[in-house]
């Protein structure tokens, strides 16, 4: 891989034609439909059809800023590194690895930690939300239960990035900030260093779905409105079956088989859209409107997003089931990522001052 992606002399480096993307996941929860439709499959997809260097990685120092439940971590580790290889991410294309497993990361984010201003971070969605919730509180202090980690962690994502020297990084609007940040602390490093860091852009895909989950919310974990994936971290669990079971479960009027239908209104509808073909969407629409009944609708779902899934469901049953196989494949990812995190770490701290003091024979 070309380590030279940005140009030398320019003190505020953007990226050049050639691009580097990065994507990371963070380490706290088991894939759902909504993560395979809104990040997975337009990820793999778009490495398949170009030749960009790509870098996965697994976020697991993200992960432990707001969840303290240890095998939780483990357990969402393990799972989502199965998902991603299950649903064709090749670890020969694309750099795929574990966030913790390439020290160099930390390391950097200490010395950006050491240019960055306070202000910055003062401006950070996240901290000021906590903050917010704290002030409508009586007789709290404005910083109660924040963290350093939630504090300074769009540092940490920085050195994620920079690192890599990332030329493109896809989030959802809600992350643009960050993006922001990660270039506003590179060009501080550079103009007081040395022009070691590519000012990495955000790539915001507004059409891109957003799944309903099955109480007409947005698909979360957070609301326990997901459908799973490939099922339970346990193997042994079918997951084809908790997935009919799920589907199931989506919430629906009260409208009998007979009475048309508006599909607009209808989860089952939206979630359909998602994994269907153009002339799918058009009948079941027509469906609709003739007055299919839920259950049949729900039935005609579940098909269409088992015939899609059902093929990788064996490969994650594989992976879930032998974790030596996973781990090896994450550990030459960590291979293939120092050959960069070392050559950038020890670029950066020759650019601050820390070096040998002399040869030694």
């Amino acid at each position: 891989m070309n380590d030279d992606i940005m140009t030398p002399d320019s003190n505020l480096t953007e990226p050049t034609t050639k691009k580097r993307i990065l994507t990371g996941i963070t380490t706290t929860g088991i894939p759902h439909l909504g993560n395979y439709v809104g990040a997975i499959r337009p990820a793999i997809q778009s490495v398949q059809d170009s030749d960009d260097e790509a870098f996965f990685f697994l976020a697991d120092y993200h992960g432990i800023i707001k969840c303290y439940d240890a095998q939780q971590i483990h357990d969402s580790t393990r799972a989502i590194a199965a998902t991603w290889l299950a649903c064709g991410l090749d670890p020969e294309r694309v750099t795929f690895y574990r966030q913790s497993d390439v020290p160099e990361i930390p390391e950097l984010a200490w010395i950006l930690n050491c240019s960055c201003a306070k202000g910055l971070m003062n401006r950070a969605h996240a901290y000021k939300a906590a903050v917010d919730a704290n002030m409508d509180k009586s007789d709290v202090d404005p910083d109660q239960g924040i963290t350093m980690g939630l504090f300074g962690y769009p540092i940490l994502m920085a050195a994620d990035i920079l690192m890599f020297n990332a030329t493109h990084v896809p989030v959802g609007r809600d992350q643009i900030q960050h993006i922001e940040m990660a270039r506003d602390i590179a060009g501080t490093f550079n103009h007081k260093y040395k022009p070691l860091f590519t000012l990495p852009q955000a790539m915001v895909d507004d059409d891109m779905p957003l799944l309903t989950g099955l109480d007409g919310r947005k698909m979360s974990k957070s609301y326990g409105n997901t459908i799973p994936l490939f099922g339970d971290i346990n193997p042994q669990i079918d997951g084809e079956k908790l997935l009919h079971k799920a589907v199931m479960r989506i919430v629906t009027n009260s409208q009998l088989p007979e009475e048309p239908k508006d599909p607009e209104a209808s989860t089952i509808f939206e979630i359909y859209k998602a994994f269907a073909t153009v002339e799918e969407v058009e009948e079941l629409r027509a469906r609709y409107l003739a007055g299919i009944g839920w259950g049949d609708a729900k039935q005609l779902l579940f098909d269409r997003i088992n015939d899609e899934i059902a093929p990788f469901r064996q490969r994650y049953n594989h992976l879930m089931a032998n974790p030596k196989e996973l781990e090896e494949i994450l550990q030459m990812g960590a291979d293939k990522a120092r050959r960069h995190s070392r050559k950038q770490l020890d670029k950066t701290r020759r650019a601050i001052g820390i070096k040998p003091l002399a040869k030694l024979k």
